[in-house]
């Protein structure tokens, strides 16, 4: 799915959006956007050649549910749906787009239901937060069998590599310090 991607770049702040389209990377995680800069958003990373993975929960001025999802994914055309909800994602597989359940996993608790979930929806891959967690990375994994992203508190080389090392194929950030900017573009 994510070919020589290790570094998802993620883009909460605007003023990232040139760095980020001057990463190797294929794909592009759309974090905190208003709904009326998302079609302007996506059309300009997807003519600089970058697939786009929306996070619908975080667009401001739309409410997250099944009509939204179908709003996203005829309207705004992303590549793919990140969220935690049921109905977006299952909305998003419908549609054929890459689906990504985020994971929140504070205790015990929230990482059963997020099986559930999981067992549930069928999603293309899970995003772990926190992602500093190797030894949860490695579970999910190995239990699942599904791909595995990492991300939030990930601040180091030494911290991905961890991630990657306990089995996630790819790191979300929005540090972009840790991005793998290509002068040439």
């Amino acid at each position: 799915m994510f070919t020589n991607t290790t570094i998802l770049p993620a883009i909460r702040d605007l003023k990232d959006i040139d760095k980020a389209i001057k990463t190797d990377s294929e794909y592009i995680v759309l974090l905190n956007t208003h709904i009326g800069q998302l079609k302007s958003l996506v059309r300009e990373l997807k003519r600089s050649d970058k697939k786009v993975l929306l996070h619908a929960d975080l667009v401001q001025g739309l409410k997250t549910d099944e009509f939204a999802a179908q709003f996203l994914c005829q309207d705004i055309r992303p590549d793919g749906i990140v969220s935690t909800r049921r109905s977006v994602l299952s909305t998003a597989k419908k549609a054929g787009l890459i689906t990504i359940q985020r994971l929140f996993l504070l205790d015990s608790l929230a990482l059963q239901s997020s099986y559930q979930m999981m067992n549930t929806i069928k999603p293309d891959c899970v995003e772990i937060l926190p992602g500093i967690i190797p030894h949860i990375i490695e579970e999910v994994r190995r239990d699942m069998d599904v791909p595995v992203i990492a991300g939030g508190l990930i601040r180091s080389d030494e911290e991905v590599q961890a991630a990657l090392d306990a089995g996630a194929f790819a790191v979300t950030t929005s540090n972009r310090r840790l991005w793998k900017i290509t002068e040439e573009k």
